[in-house]
């Protein structure tokens, strides 16, 4: 029984049909970062799912880490959003956009021009290397120290995004403040060198992360942003660091503060990371006041389990939903999942991106 994980939730404003969020992942499929009718057909077919929060989507043409990764920075990203938002409105879900600059985990070639890989400090990647169109894997260039002109600018970009993103129709957005990319790179010590404002004590290092969650909030209202994050995470080339637990029950103190709606807690064991620690875990669901989403690695029964033992208030499933655009029913079904197809992940095109079937189809 999925008594819990299939109730409904009220989230802010919006009332969620269960408590299943369909995970964001990137699947770079907008060519020209402009989204299309490939992504309307694959979002609205997954909104059975309580809550979506889409893929990486950048609030600058400096963010553009990756290859074909949306931007909704411009009047035609938002456009071909909008398309996006009523598919799944239309099949009865809800469904947030993830704001993710990538800040040094990115490539010139990858950026439109004019376009500049930019981070808190210059701080070397060694190990990454970034995919290119037409060029393949290339190392990865060192990014540009910002300067508080950038950082300014930057804190407007994001909140110009999601004032686009509920232009576009979107319920909210989530701040993307995990795995490595820019809001992380300034929390981090290991990536964050400055001597400024913006550098060497916690509170300095979660000020760029409070200027743009207020900002944002100030664009479209505290009820309508969440935020992810990742302590302990060792994704592009971050790691932890001695103040890690100070630091991030410190920003859920700050996000409190800011009232925003939710916090989304991201644990990478099942790909391959040490676990995050059950004890920061706990204290930060003890910590922050509104919704609190688990996410990494979870079946519809450890989900179950953890919703019943109040661990969490709702789940995030990540590549369950890409093999299985009907993942809901085949909770409520009991059926079998099908499997994803790794090498397809973040190919151009339908195959693996379309192409699995539903529980109907398979019939």
């Amino acid at each position: 029984m999925l008594d819990h994980l299939l109730s409904e939730y009220q989230l802010g404003n919006i009332t969620l049909k269960n408590r299943v969020v369909m995970a964001p992942m990137t699947r770079s499929r907008a060519e020209g970062n402009v989204p299309n009718d490939m992504m309307v057909t694959y979002y609205g077919n997954r909104a059975g799912a309580g809550l979506i929060i889409t893929e990486g989507t950048s609030p600058s043409f400096n963010g553009l880490g990756y290859p074909r990764i949306p931007g909704n920075f411009s009047a035609a990203q938002m456009e071909g959003w909008k398309k996006v938002v009523d598919a799944v409105h239309a099949n009865g879900g809800k469904i947030y956009m993830q704001l993710m600059h990538c800040g040094r985990v990115s490539h010139p070639d990858n950026l439109p021009e004019g376009g500049r890989v930019l981070a808190p400090s210059a701080v070397e990647m060694t190990d990454t290397q970034m995919y290119v169109d037409g060029k393949g894997l290339q190392p990865i260039p060192l990014a540009q120290e910002m300067t508080l002109d950038d950082i300014t600018f930057a804190v407007k970009e994001y909140a110009s995004s999601a004032k686009l993103a509920i232009d576009a129709g979107f319920d909210g957005v989530e701040l993307h403040a995990a795995n490595g990319y820019l809001l992380e790179q300034f929390i981090n010590p290991q990536t964050n060198l400055r001597t400024d404002q913006f550098g060497g004590s916690v509170e300095n290092r979660l000020r760029f992360v409070r200027d743009v969650t207020e900002a944002t909030v100030a664009a479209i209202g505290a009820d309508r942003v969440g935020m992810r994050v990742s302590p302990y995470g060792f994704f592009n080339e971050i790691g932890p660091f001695d103040s890690v637990d100070e630091t991030y029950v410190r920003l859920t103190e700050i996000l409190n503060e800011i009232g925003i709606v939710y916090l989304h807690m991201v644990d990478h064991e099942a790909m391959g990371t040490p676990p995050v620690p059950e004890s920061i875990k706990h204290t930060l669901r003890d910590t922050f006041k509104n919704t609190f989403i688990l996410s990494g690695g979870y079946d519809a029964h450890r989900a179950e389990k953890d919703l019943a033992a109040d661990k969490g208030d709702l789940v995030a499933f990540g590549r369950p939903f890409i093999a299985n655009p009907d993942l809901v029913e085949r909770f409520q079904e009991g059926a079998e999942l099908n499997i994803p197809n790794q090498e397809t992940f973040y190919t151009p095109g339908p195959e693996g991106y379309l192409t699995y079937p539903t529980l109907a189809e398979k019939v």
